[in-house]
């Protein structure tokens, strides 16, 4: 048996971070598809594996290979999916085995009873090793000029998805947004208003920083950046999409959307944190303005499909200013160890 390298750790157990050198390559059962890793994204929900707050190794392993924002070049795909050479990504969540209504029909990012399963999150193993296999369902291919920047596939999934929902609510009637507000200028929020700006809308995007790439990242695409409070932006955005999870952030965008608005909440707060709310003020804004909040996290594959489209449609230099920092995997440890102005760190296989 072949034996590659793997980034993993013990769910449950903080500081179990480890480069396995002999872990085993994957099995046919994983998917006919046999990719060579070429990367990995580290997101905020490694870190918190990683820290011991979650995660689920696969049915007998003890350890689980971490990695879900993937990029990768075709080995060997015997179904003629795709061909040797072709860059690939895999789709991170399968649908559950009942399956419930939304995933027996490829919505799985729906999934109705929580059985499904996500590469390098639960029960899947994940993309940080030499090799992976994944089905064809499951397997997006990549315009070659993302060679560099394919990992942005998986986070830029998740803003498809929103803009997908964003605009099915949108059009419950007639329906002409001109302005975006997007919170946060993380990975998710650059590249929800990435998405923004080709829908020719009007883009703000707020941030607590002012120094660092932000800034410059958020008006290289045309839009506008402002880092003070939401009630002092001067304006009512038409749609707003909430990247930080910051409680304070998430009730005052409620109250800041236009008449007609649509609030997606694509942020994920942390709990144990009160802040003081007139819940009856903010009941008669939503009531009265016919204002929709609602929340929005993963992706299914045409939603995947989708990003591929957005990505290739891009500036692919200011895609590739998304990742400041390419660590090799024998350096594993820094690439999971947050910098002070990270936006996208990336685990690289090919170094």
């Amino acid at each position: 048996m072949r034996l590659v390298r793997a980034v993993t750790v013990t769910p449950g157990t903080a500081g179990s971070l480890s480069l396995v050198e002999d872990y085993p390559e994957p099995a046919t059962d994983e998917g006919s598809i046999l990719v060579e890793a070429l990367a990995v994204g580290v997101c905020g929900t490694d870190l918190e594996i990683i820290a011991g707050h979650y995660g689920e190794a696969p049915p007998g392993f003890d350890r689980l290979v971490l990695g879900h924002e993937s990029l990768g070049r075709v080995l060997e795909d015997p179904t003629g999916t795709l061909q040797p050479g072709d860059l690939v990504a895999g789709i991170v969540r399968h649908p559950d085995p009942v399956p419930c209504p939304n995933c027996a029909v490829g919505e799985w990012d729906m999934c109705r009873n929580g059985q499904f399963t996500e590469h390098g999150i639960k029960a899947l193993p994940g993309f940080a090793r030499d090799r992976w296999r994944i089905p064809p369902r499951f397997a997006v291919g990549l315009d070659p000029a993302l060679g560099r920047v394919g990992t942005l596939l998986e986070p830029t999934s998740v803003v498809a998805k929103a803009w997908d929902h964003i605009e099915r609510i949108g059009h419950r009637a007639e329906w002409q947004p001109q302005s975006v507000l997007v919170t946060g200028a993380g990975p998710i929020g650059l590249l929800a208003a990435l998405l923004a700006t080709q829908r020719g809308l009007a883009v703000h995007v707020l941030d607590l920083a002012t120094e660092g790439p932000k800034p410059a990242l958020v008006g290289a695409l045309g839009a506008t950046y402002h880092s003070t409070k939401v009630d002092q932006l001067g304006f009512e955005p038409d749609v707003v999409i909430e990247c930080t999870g910051a409680p304070s952030v998430v009730i005052d965008v409620m109250c800041q959307a236009a008449p007609t608005g649509v609030i997606c909440l694509a942020g994920v707060s942390s709990g144990g944190r009160t802040i003081d709310l007139d819940a009856g003020a903010l009941n008669r804004t939503l009531v009265l303005e016919n204002n929709a909040v609602f929340g929005s996290v993963n992706a299914n594959r045409r939603h995947w499909d989708m990003a591929a489209e957005a990505l290739a449609r891009a500036d692919q230099s200011w895609l590739e200013s998304l990742i400041t920092r390419r660590v090799p995997v024998e350096s594993y440890a820094e690439a999971y160890t947050p910098g002070p102005d990270d936006i996208k760190v990336v685990l690289d296989f090919a170094a």
